[in-house]
């Protein structure tokens, strides 16, 4: 199963870590780490992991390492899953 792409747009030093919803095409995610030395993307993918119910190891930021816009590849789910599984998380 090919990876699942999805674009992410990123606001780093936030008052909590947070999914705040679509924005377009793409989701928009608040943390609290900075933009400094990967922090902020680490922070990305544990959050996205803790949401989606997945391994971080299963999340891979593969474009967008230095900006506010990513893209991230999600591994060994659907994207119908994944999209459920987003709107749950959307929806606590």
């Amino acid at each position: 199963m090919a990876p699942v792409k999805l674009r992410i747009r990123v606001t780093p030093r936030a008052a909590n870590d947070e999914l705040c919803g679509w924005q377009g095409k793409q989701l928009a995610v608040k943390v609290t780490a900075p933009p400094v030395k990967g922090a902020a993307n680490k922070a990305v993918i544990k959050l996205l992991a803790k949401a989606l119910g997945l391994r971080a190891a299963d999340i891979n930021i593969i474009s967008g390492q230095s900006s506010r816009d990513k893209m991230v590849a999600i591994e060994g789910h659907s994207r119908q899953e994944l999209l459920q599984r987003l709107r749950k998380a959307l929806q606590e």
